[in-house]
């Protein structure tokens, strides 16, 4: 059963920056894929294999729409990890960007109401982890607001007034099965998360960064 927690958060997550290898070739996939506002770019060449351990799902209005954006991810040369189809929960496909993020977008319709559109309802930032009750505890502890809990499955965090993004975990292995990936990865996540408080690294490696020292956005 789920739960809810209305506290006011001290803390929110303010941006969401991906670490690529060619900002440049990033930020015109980013574009043409219609994701770039919710996003910023740093160059990195921080190693990273496998699975990075998290994904980011756009929620939009209905299956023409999923295949709309599933479709300028892979003109613009993205990979389809999971076609988009029909399920119990409603519509949805997976890709991995030229950068190797992977995008997961779905709707709970599972039929059109309307043509395609180019509206994003939600961002969420999925963050796979070892022990969901933990880590949730953790974030707690350093300011942010429980919106829904579900256990020890899944837990989401209430997003800041500035915030274009939600933040979500979900326990790993799970998350990679839901993807369609392996759950096996090593070095960097590849993600800086932006604080509207301080910088630290959480029990699972993320980074996060106080937006104050955040270089500027290059998306």
């Amino acid at each position: 059963m789920a739960t809810t927690t209305s506290t006011t958060a001290d803390m929110s997550l303010a941006s969401v920056t991906l670490e690529v290898a060619d900002p440049d070739a990033a930020r015109r996939f980013y574009s043409a894929f219609g994701v770039d506002t919710y996003i910023r770019l740093r160059a990195s060449e921080t190693h990273s294999t496998g699975f990075r351990g998290f994904t980011l799902a756009l929620t939009v209005s209905g299956p023409a729409t999923v295949d709309s954006f599933v479709d300028d991810a892979v003109d613009a040369g993205a990979t389809v990890l999971k076609p988009a189809a029909k399920s119990l929960w409603g519509y949805g496909g997976v890709v991995q960007a030229p950068d190797g993020t992977i995008w997961k977008i779905a709707t709970s319709a599972k039929k059109d109401t309307g043509p395609a559109t180019r509206e994003i309802h939600e961002v969420v930032l999925l963050l796979g982890v070892e022990d969901v009750k933990a880590i949730k505890q953790f974030y707690v502890g350093r300011g942010l607001a429980v919106a829904k809990s579900f256990g020890g499955k899944y837990a989401e965090f209430a997003p800041g007034q500035s915030s274009p993004v939600k933040l979500a975990l979900y326990k790993r292995r799970a998350l990679a099965k839901d993807l369609g990936v392996p759950a096996d990865g090593t070095g960097s996540h590849r993600i800086v998360l932006g604080s509207t408080a301080d910088t630290f690294t959480d029990p699972d490696g993320f980074a996060w960064e106080a937006t104050a020292s955040l270089a500027p956005t290059q998306s």
